[in-house]
Protein backbone atom coordinates (compact mmCIF):
# COMPACT_ATOMS: atom_id res chain seq x y z
CA UNK A 1 0.00 0.00 0.00
CA UNK A 2 1.53 3.54 -0.53
CA UNK A 3 2.94 5.51 2.11
CA UNK A 4 0.32 8.01 3.92
CA UNK A 5 1.86 11.44 3.94
CA UNK A 6 1.21 11.92 7.12
CA UNK A 7 3.09 8.83 8.64
CA UNK A 8 5.66 9.12 5.74
CA UNK A 9 6.46 12.32 7.49
CA UNK A 10 7.71 10.29 11.04
CA UNK A 11 10.47 8.79 8.82
CA UNK A 12 13.93 10.36 7.91
CA UNK A 13 14.34 12.10 5.00
CA UNK A 14 16.59 8.91 3.45
CA UNK A 15 13.36 6.43 4.09
CA UNK A 16 10.51 9.19 2.53
CA UNK A 17 9.78 8.17 -0.71
CA UNK A 18 7.70 6.32 -3.31
CA UNK A 19 9.81 3.21 -2.71
CA UNK A 20 8.90 2.85 1.24
CA UNK A 21 5.36 1.05 2.12
CA UNK A 22 4.11 1.86 5.32
CA UNK A 23 0.85 -0.54 6.68
CA UNK A 24 -0.56 -1.20 9.97
CA UNK A 25 0.22 -3.91 11.90
CA UNK A 26 -1.27 -5.85 14.58
CA UNK A 27 -0.56 -3.96 18.01
CA UNK A 28 -0.78 -4.14 22.38
CA UNK A 29 -3.71 -2.13 24.08
CA UNK A 30 -1.25 0.99 25.01
CA UNK A 31 -3.77 3.16 22.06
CA UNK A 32 -0.36 3.42 19.99
CA UNK A 33 -0.41 3.15 16.55
CA UNK A 34 1.91 0.88 15.15
CA UNK A 35 3.26 0.25 11.26
CA UNK A 36 5.87 -1.78 9.39
CA UNK A 37 7.96 0.19 7.41
CA UNK A 38 9.44 -1.41 3.94
CA UNK A 39 11.81 0.88 2.58
CA UNK A 40 13.57 -0.73 -0.51
CA UNK A 41 16.99 -3.29 -0.48
CA UNK A 42 15.56 -5.65 2.57
CA UNK A 43 15.16 -2.73 5.01
CA UNK A 44 12.63 -3.18 7.35
CA UNK A 45 11.42 -1.19 10.28
CA UNK A 46 8.40 -0.28 13.10
CA UNK A 47 7.10 2.71 13.27
CA UNK A 48 5.19 3.84 16.62
CA UNK A 49 3.43 6.93 17.15
CA UNK A 50 2.07 7.35 20.80
CA UNK A 51 -1.58 7.84 21.67
CA UNK A 52 -3.37 11.36 21.49
CA UNK A 53 -3.28 11.75 24.64
CA UNK A 54 0.30 11.26 25.61
CA UNK A 55 2.69 14.46 26.82
CA UNK A 56 5.84 15.18 25.38
CA UNK A 57 7.13 14.82 29.08
CA UNK A 58 5.94 11.40 29.39
CA UNK A 59 7.27 10.66 25.91
CA UNK A 60 10.74 11.92 26.40
CA UNK A 61 10.96 9.81 29.89
CA UNK A 62 10.09 6.74 27.55
CA UNK A 63 12.10 7.11 24.89
CA UNK A 64 14.82 7.92 27.12
CA UNK A 65 14.33 4.32 28.86
CA UNK A 66 13.79 2.58 25.60
CA UNK A 67 17.35 4.05 23.86
CA UNK A 68 18.60 2.86 27.11
CA UNK A 69 16.88 -0.94 26.90
CA UNK A 70 18.07 -0.62 23.20
CA UNK A 71 21.80 0.09 24.20
CA UNK A 72 21.80 -3.20 26.48
CA UNK A 73 20.37 -5.35 23.39
CA UNK A 74 16.61 -5.43 25.01
CA UNK A 75 14.83 -3.93 22.69
CA UNK A 76 15.34 -2.84 18.89
CA UNK A 77 17.47 -0.20 17.80
CA UNK A 78 16.03 2.74 17.75
CA UNK A 79 16.71 4.21 14.55
CA UNK A 80 14.74 7.78 14.19
CA UNK A 81 12.38 9.59 17.22
CA UNK A 82 10.51 12.46 16.10
CA UNK A 83 8.83 14.56 19.12
CA UNK A 84 6.65 16.64 17.45
CA UNK A 85 4.84 13.66 16.14
CA UNK A 86 5.68 11.58 19.13
CA UNK A 87 7.20 8.91 16.79
CA UNK A 88 9.85 6.77 17.37
CA UNK A 89 11.12 4.16 14.66
CA UNK A 90 13.19 1.03 15.35
CA UNK A 91 14.26 -1.88 13.45
CA UNK A 92 12.08 -4.86 12.50
CA UNK A 93 13.38 -8.00 14.18
CA UNK A 94 12.24 -11.68 13.08
CA UNK A 95 10.02 -12.93 15.70
CA UNK A 96 11.09 -17.19 15.77
CA UNK A 97 8.21 -17.25 18.96
CA UNK A 98 10.08 -17.69 22.22
CA UNK A 99 6.37 -19.43 23.36
CA UNK A 100 7.39 -22.64 21.22
CA UNK A 101 11.21 -22.41 22.11
CA UNK A 102 9.41 -22.45 25.95
CA UNK A 103 7.10 -25.67 24.82
CA UNK A 104 9.41 -27.30 23.26
CA UNK A 105 10.14 -29.99 26.19
CA UNK A 106 13.56 -29.96 24.33
CA UNK A 107 14.39 -26.48 25.16
CA UNK A 108 12.59 -25.56 27.94
CA UNK A 109 15.43 -25.45 30.16
CA UNK A 110 17.54 -23.10 28.17
CA UNK A 111 14.11 -21.27 27.06
CA UNK A 112 14.03 -20.12 31.35
CA UNK A 113 17.65 -19.62 31.66
CA UNK A 114 17.44 -17.20 28.95
CA UNK A 115 13.98 -15.43 30.10
CA UNK A 116 15.71 -15.29 33.83
CA UNK A 117 18.82 -13.72 32.44
CA UNK A 118 17.15 -11.21 30.55
CA UNK A 119 15.24 -10.05 32.75
CA UNK A 120 18.16 -10.08 34.95
CA UNK A 121 19.41 -7.46 32.59
CA UNK A 122 15.97 -5.29 32.45
CA UNK A 123 16.59 -4.74 35.74
CA UNK A 124 19.93 -3.82 35.91
CA UNK A 125 18.92 -0.89 33.94
CA UNK A 126 19.51 2.11 35.63
CA UNK A 127 16.52 3.86 36.60
CA UNK A 128 15.57 7.85 34.81
CA UNK A 129 16.14 10.06 38.84
CA UNK A 130 12.54 11.72 37.99
CA UNK A 131 10.79 8.15 37.45
CA UNK A 132 8.00 7.02 40.04
CA UNK A 133 7.77 3.65 41.64
CA UNK A 134 4.90 1.89 39.84
CA UNK A 135 2.12 0.45 42.75
CA UNK A 136 0.39 -2.11 41.19
CA UNK A 137 -2.39 -2.28 43.74
CA UNK A 138 -3.46 1.31 43.47
CA UNK A 139 -3.24 0.61 39.80
CA UNK A 140 -5.78 -2.16 40.57
CA UNK A 141 -7.93 -0.16 42.75
CA UNK A 142 -7.87 3.04 40.30
CA UNK A 143 -8.80 0.45 37.14
CA UNK A 144 -11.82 -1.19 39.47
CA UNK A 145 -13.07 2.17 40.65
CA UNK A 146 -13.47 2.98 37.35
CA UNK A 147 -14.73 -0.26 35.69
CA UNK A 148 -17.22 -1.06 38.63
CA UNK A 149 -20.06 1.66 38.46
CA UNK A 150 -20.49 1.30 34.84
CA UNK A 151 -20.30 -2.27 34.15
CA UNK A 152 -21.70 -5.23 34.97
CA UNK A 153 -19.07 -8.22 36.26
CA UNK A 154 -19.37 -11.73 37.71
CA UNK A 155 -20.04 -11.26 41.60
CA UNK A 156 -16.95 -13.77 41.35
CA UNK A 157 -14.36 -10.93 40.04
CA UNK A 158 -15.53 -8.30 42.35
CA UNK A 159 -14.83 -10.58 45.22
CA UNK A 160 -11.44 -11.61 43.93
CA UNK A 161 -10.54 -7.85 43.77
CA UNK A 162 -11.84 -6.83 46.96
CA UNK A 163 -9.90 -9.36 48.16
CA UNK A 164 -6.74 -8.79 46.83
CA UNK A 165 -6.91 -4.93 47.42
CA UNK A 166 -7.82 -6.06 51.22
CA UNK A 167 -4.81 -8.40 51.55
CA UNK A 168 -1.53 -7.19 52.91
CA UNK A 169 1.51 -8.31 51.09
CA UNK A 170 4.33 -10.02 52.40
CA UNK A 171 7.14 -7.56 53.66
CA UNK A 172 9.72 -6.31 50.79
CA UNK A 173 12.43 -8.45 50.36
CA UNK A 174 14.72 -6.12 47.51
CA UNK A 175 15.00 -3.50 46.23
CA UNK A 176 12.87 -1.76 43.78
CA UNK A 177 14.32 -1.95 40.04
CA UNK A 178 13.51 -0.23 36.65
CA UNK A 179 10.99 -2.95 35.76
CA UNK A 180 9.20 -3.56 32.87
CA UNK A 181 6.09 -4.27 33.92
CA UNK A 182 4.25 -5.68 30.67
CA UNK A 183 6.16 -9.25 30.39
CA UNK A 184 3.09 -11.20 28.70
CA UNK A 185 4.06 -13.34 25.83
CA UNK A 186 3.01 -10.66 23.06
CA UNK A 187 5.90 -8.14 23.91
CA UNK A 188 8.68 -11.27 23.86
CA UNK A 189 10.80 -11.42 20.38
CA UNK A 190 13.19 -14.19 20.09
CA UNK A 191 15.32 -14.26 17.11
CA UNK A 192 17.11 -17.13 18.01
CA UNK A 193 19.91 -16.00 20.08
CA UNK A 194 18.50 -13.13 22.03
CA UNK A 195 15.45 -12.26 23.77
CA UNK A 196 14.32 -8.71 22.95
CA UNK A 197 10.87 -6.96 25.00
CA UNK A 198 8.43 -4.32 23.25
CA UNK A 199 6.17 -1.79 24.64
CA UNK A 200 7.92 -0.21 27.40
CA UNK A 201 5.16 2.08 28.07
CA UNK A 202 4.77 0.80 31.65
CA UNK A 203 8.40 0.74 32.32
CA UNK A 204 9.05 2.14 36.11
CA UNK A 205 10.32 1.32 39.37
CA UNK A 206 8.61 -1.87 40.29
CA UNK A 207 9.59 -4.70 43.10
CA UNK A 208 11.87 -7.11 40.84
CA UNK A 209 9.48 -10.31 41.21
CA UNK A 210 6.66 -8.74 39.78
CA UNK A 211 7.98 -9.26 36.18
CA UNK A 212 9.03 -12.55 36.97
CA UNK A 213 5.68 -13.22 38.32
CA UNK A 214 3.48 -12.07 35.40
CA UNK A 215 5.49 -14.13 33.10
CA UNK A 216 4.98 -17.19 35.14
CA UNK A 217 1.19 -16.49 35.38
CA UNK A 218 0.98 -16.12 31.31
CA UNK A 219 3.30 -18.94 30.52
CA UNK A 220 1.13 -21.13 33.14
CA UNK A 221 4.10 -22.22 35.09
CA UNK A 222 3.63 -24.11 38.44
CA UNK A 223 5.24 -24.01 41.01
CA UNK A 224 8.25 -26.25 40.25
CA UNK A 225 8.48 -24.10 36.82
CA UNK A 226 8.25 -20.87 38.49
CA UNK A 227 11.37 -21.22 41.29
CA UNK A 228 13.37 -22.76 38.01
CA UNK A 229 13.36 -19.35 36.29
CA UNK A 230 13.67 -17.41 39.55
CA UNK A 231 17.10 -19.59 40.02
CA UNK A 232 17.98 -18.59 36.61
CA UNK A 233 17.31 -14.83 37.46
CA UNK A 234 19.18 -15.12 40.82
CA UNK A 235 22.09 -17.68 39.24
CA UNK A 236 21.44 -19.57 42.08
CA UNK A 237 20.38 -23.37 43.44
CA UNK A 238 16.28 -23.45 42.82
CA UNK A 239 14.51 -22.41 46.42
CA UNK A 240 10.91 -22.51 47.80
CA UNK A 241 9.43 -19.61 45.91
CA UNK A 242 9.43 -16.59 48.67
CA UNK A 243 6.02 -15.30 49.99
CA UNK A 244 6.32 -11.92 48.00
CA UNK A 245 6.70 -14.20 44.74
CA UNK A 246 3.74 -15.74 45.32
CA UNK A 247 1.52 -12.64 46.15
CA UNK A 248 3.11 -10.99 43.06
CA UNK A 249 1.84 -14.22 41.10
CA UNK A 250 -1.89 -13.28 42.47
CA UNK A 251 -1.71 -9.85 41.97
CA UNK A 252 -0.39 -10.02 38.39
CA UNK A 253 -2.94 -11.70 37.35
CA UNK A 254 -5.70 -10.08 39.12
CA UNK A 255 -4.48 -6.90 37.52
CA UNK A 256 -4.32 -7.91 33.97
CA UNK A 257 -7.51 -9.67 34.35
CA UNK A 258 -9.09 -6.44 35.63
CA UNK A 259 -7.02 -4.36 32.75
CA UNK A 260 -8.70 -6.43 29.94
CA UNK A 261 -12.02 -6.31 31.35
CA UNK A 262 -11.44 -2.52 31.75
CA UNK A 263 -10.28 -2.63 27.69
CA UNK A 264 -13.51 -5.17 27.00
CA UNK A 265 -16.05 -2.62 28.20
CA UNK A 266 -14.11 0.46 26.13
CA UNK A 267 -13.91 -1.61 23.05
CA UNK A 268 -18.17 -1.97 24.05
CA UNK A 269 -18.87 -5.22 25.85
CA UNK A 270 -22.15 -5.27 27.45
CA UNK A 271 -20.58 -7.26 30.50
CA UNK A 272 -21.92 -9.97 32.66
CA UNK A 273 -24.87 -12.05 31.25
CA UNK A 274 -25.87 -12.88 34.92
CA UNK A 275 -25.05 -16.50 34.91
CA UNK A 276 -21.11 -16.68 34.66
CA UNK A 277 -19.42 -18.42 37.87
CA UNK A 278 -16.18 -19.41 38.88
CA UNK A 279 -16.86 -23.03 37.85
CA UNK A 280 -18.40 -22.13 34.56
CA UNK A 281 -15.38 -19.73 33.44
CA UNK A 282 -13.09 -21.28 31.12
CA UNK A 283 -9.41 -21.37 32.77
CA UNK A 284 -6.51 -19.74 31.13
CA UNK A 285 -5.76 -22.82 29.39
CA UNK A 286 -9.20 -23.01 28.21
CA UNK A 287 -8.68 -19.27 26.93
CA UNK A 288 -5.27 -20.46 25.42
CA UNK A 289 -7.20 -23.40 23.49
CA UNK A 290 -10.05 -20.92 21.98
CA UNK A 291 -7.69 -18.35 20.67
CA UNK A 292 -4.91 -21.19 19.24
CA UNK A 293 -7.97 -22.96 17.32
CA UNK A 294 -8.96 -19.07 16.01
CA UNK A 295 -12.48 -19.58 17.85
CA UNK A 296 -11.74 -16.38 19.67
CA UNK A 297 -9.41 -13.49 18.95
CA UNK A 298 -8.16 -11.15 21.92
CA UNK A 299 -8.26 -7.93 19.55
CA UNK A 300 -12.09 -8.08 20.15
CA UNK A 301 -14.31 -7.66 22.85
CA UNK A 302 -15.11 -10.68 23.82
CA UNK A 303 -12.01 -12.38 23.48
CA UNK A 304 -10.68 -9.67 26.06
CA UNK A 305 -13.50 -10.09 28.00
CA UNK A 306 -12.94 -13.62 28.47
CA UNK A 307 -9.47 -12.95 28.83
CA UNK A 308 -10.12 -11.00 32.10
CA UNK A 309 -12.29 -13.56 33.29
CA UNK A 310 -9.86 -16.24 32.57
CA UNK A 311 -6.91 -14.36 34.79
CA UNK A 312 -9.15 -13.28 37.58
CA UNK A 313 -9.76 -17.10 37.30
CA UNK A 314 -6.06 -17.87 37.58
CA UNK A 315 -5.67 -15.65 40.16
CA UNK A 316 -7.58 -17.67 42.62
CA UNK A 317 -5.70 -20.87 41.81
CA UNK A 318 -2.40 -19.15 42.35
Amino acid sequence: MPANPNLDACLPAALRGPATTIAPIAAGLSGAGVYRVDAGGGQTFVLKISRDDETAAAWRRRLHIRRLAADAGLTPRVVHADESRLAVLSDFVADRSFPAYYANSGTRAAALALLGRTLRRVHALPSPPEAEPLDVRAFLARTWERLAPRFATPAFAGDAIARMLAAAPPPSERALVLSHNDVNPSNLIFDGERLLLLDWESAAPNDPFFDLAAISVFARMDEATSATLLAAYDEAPPAPLPPRFAHHRRLAAITCGTLMLYVAQRNGHAGAAGDETLASTPSLAGFYARIFSGSLDVATAEGQWCFGLALIKESAAL
